[in-house]
């Protein structure tokens, strides 16, 4: 009885260190960026996302389900589903033009599919795991610094150049985090890389239903860079860990990335492997450099429920990905586990 006693005790007292350190640091829980904070030793965090634009008549929407682990007090670990109905599977028929009458076929004119219904479809499944490797803590005050890797695997062909892991390419990316806080303000920067996998495969002509041209689309690498800045409004003082947190933010979402190359044989009946270079320009399918603007309002409930809403504007040029404004909704819940050590 004496034991079982000391162990509730015990367990009162990891899961309240976990929530107040997570009260404390809220206005750093930002919307759309990862701070460089990590989740919790034996905390599990379930997010769940849905992003929303309207494109002609037609709701876009992507949806996904994130399972965060802390494996370390440094370490934690990330799998991320997505399901949408953006894309079809596989490249569009009309991704490139034949005209017949010419040797060699150019791309498309038309930058992005508009108005076009879509299922929805498996996305697919992003892995991602991030290492602290550095803290300062003072009073009020902390400076710390993460690296993080990303794999996934998508079953979806995107038909743009821009890369994105969790819902559009197959691929991997790594980079750093820096996150500094200040009594009720946050700010984190972000800068990283995505390599994205080639797509061989076949498209169909889109004037002969009977062709089908094998084709390669050769992604470009991009360079990512964040900038995330949060606000504790509410409460200014804590008088414990359950009050309801209300925080601002605003995120600032940049890349660059170079112009896709796109090859295909000229005619189904070539020699294979007489790949030929398309004379590309298509928007779509350029390089480009944009910033997104991301303001955001976040509340949240006995320090393990949050509830995040914002939207995206385009600042300095704009993604294909996607039409504006963009509508960004997220429910995230921590779960914690009694185990051995699970305060360091």
């Amino acid at each position: 009885m004496l034991l079982c006693s000391i162990n509730t005790r015990k367990l009162f007292f990891t899961v309240s260190v976990i929530l107040l350190s997570i009260a404390v640091k809220a206005q750093e829980l930002f919307p759309l960026n990862q701070p460089a904070s990590v989740v919790p030793k034996n905390a599990l965090g379930v997010r769940l996302s849905d992003i929303d634009y309207k494109e002609v008549n037609l709701y876009r929407n992507i949806i996904a389900l994130k399972l965060m682990y802390g494996f370390t007090p440094k370490l934690t670990i990330a799998v991320t589903t997505v399901v949408s109905n953006y894309h079809q599977k596989d490249l569009p028929f009309d991704f490139v033009t034949h005209c017949h009458t010419c040797t060699v076929p150019t791309a498309n004119e038309t930058p992005v599919q508009q108005g076009v219904q879509y299922p929805y479809i498996f996305d697919g499944v992003d892995l991602y795991a991030q290492y602290r490797f550095f803290s300062s803590d003072g009073q009020n005050q902390h400076f710390r610094m993460a690296a993080y890797g990303e794999a996934s695997y998508i079953n979806i062909q995107s038909h743009l150049a821009e890369p994105v892991l969790e819902d559009h390419n197959t691929g991997i990316g790594a980079g750093i985090i820096a996150t500094y806080l200040i009594k009720h303000f946050a700010a984190s920067f972000t800068g990283g890389f995505i390599i994205p996998k080639e797509f061989d495969g076949n498209t169909y002509d889109n004037i002969s239903i009977n062709g089908s041209y094998p084709t390669i689309l050769i992604y470009p690498d991009a360079l990512i860079y964040n900038l995330s800045l949060g606000y504790l409004l509410y409460p200014q003082h804590y008088s414990n860990y359950r009050e309801t947190n209300w925080n601002i933010y605003m995120e600032f979402t940049g890349k660059t990335y170079g112009p896709a190359t796109v090859k295909q044989i000229e005619s189904p009946f070539a020699p294979y492997n007489n790949y030929i270079t398309f004379p590309n320009s298509n928007p779509a399918l350029q390089g480009c450099s944009y910033i997104e603007a991301n303001p955001g309002v976040q509340c949240i409930l006995r320090s393990d429920i949050r509830i995040d809403l914002s939207m995206a504007f385009p600042l300095v040029n704009k993604s294909y990905l996607h039409d504006y404004p963009l509508y960004i909704v997220g429910v995230q819940k921590y779960f914690y586990f009694n185990k051995k050590h699970s305060v360091d």
